[in-house]
């Protein structure tokens, strides 16, 4: 960054690309997230609608940034569903067919000339969940998004984990059933095939906001199972879970969940290992989105010194 932010009137225009809708919002440089609107995401339109669509809520968060807030946007951070490239140079999301290997950061560059900052929508929670929320103070936990599709983000001894291509998380392709439905990615029984919200309608015939006791049961099951296996295998006692789907199935998702990480996570030498719902609820993408523009911002070159 060339000169500090200025934590009262600086900005973030924070996006969160969903299976279901754009958001875009204004996050401060404390967290704060001070203006939001959103879009819904159109079936069978070309990639150039939705771009179209979503610069319009991009355009209107400018705009109320510097009008209404007396804001200066600083950088532009995106939380995106996977799998995309570093830094969002292409996406590819799942449940947006038009989208694939489609230039998000340049477009959004030349919009607004801003710097460009992406990463996987739930990287971006895990972010945010550990600044300040459910992690707050947690140097090692899994976050975890059931909603339309399922993701993950994992940080380890405080640092969010990327892989070997800004990837690191896709929990949804944890086989949770063996030969069970098949999955987008090709393989049978992955938790997002049974457990995700589109994969909760393919199966029940219903809409996952009217969801029977024991298919909520059934998806905080699924869901425990992996969270479970995450935390065997990477020795954590703490997943964060957010989403419409786990957040709209409530208590009856969470104690199911529980129950199964009790069972299947046994093997570990600290505290045992505990599921518990994001902090900042409907906030959490976007103030997620927002700390992936801080970060990217923090971690970019600074201009040289004038001689």
């Amino acid at each position: 960054m060339d000169e500090p932010a200025q934590p009262n009137t600086d900005v973030i225009l924070a996006i969160d690309i969903g299976g279901t809708k754009f958001a875009a919002g204004l996050v401060t440089f404390r967290g704060e997230l001070l203006d939001r609107s959103r879009v819904e995401v159109e079936a069978d339109v070309g990639p150039q609608s939705h771009l179209s669509n979503l610069a319009t809520i991009v355009a209107e968060q400018s705009a109320q940034a510097a009008d209404h807030h007396g804001a200066r946007v600083r950088a532009i951070g995106i939380g995106c569903a996977g799998p995309i490239e570093r830094n969002c140079e292409t996406v590819s999301p799942v449940n947006i067919p038009s989208w694939r290997s489609f230039p998000l950061r340049r477009h959004l560059h030349d919009l607004t000339g801003l710097p460009v900052y992406g990463d996987l929508d739930a990287k971006a929670l895990a972010l945010s969940e550990g600044w300040l929320g459910a992690a707050q103070g947690v140097s090692s936990f899994c976050a975890m998004t059931v909603s339309t599709g399922i993701g993950g983000g994992f940080v380890v001894d405080g640092e969010l984990l990327d892989g070997a291509t800004g990837n690191a998380g896709h929990v949804g392709h944890i086989i949770v059933e063996p030969g069970g439905r098949r999955c987008g990615c090709g393989a049978r029984g992955c938790l997002e095939a049974e457990a995700s919200g589109l994969a909760i309608e393919a199966i029940t015939g219903r809409s996952p906001t009217e969801p029977t006791y024991d298919i909520m049961r059934r998806t905080g099951k699924l869901v425990g199972r992996a969270a479970g296996m995450i935390c065997t295998s990477m020795d954590l006692d703490l997943v964060v879970v957010g989403g419409g789907v786990a957040l709209g199935f409530a208590a009856t998702f969470f104690n199911a969940a529980q129950e199964e990480i009790d069972a299947v996570a046994r093997v570990g030498h600290g505290a045992a290992a505990r599921v518990t719902p994001v902090r900042l609820g409907d906030q959490g993408p976007l103030v997620g989105a927002g700390a992936v523009g801080i970060r990217g911002l923090r971690r970019a070159p600074r201009a040289p010194e004038p001689s």
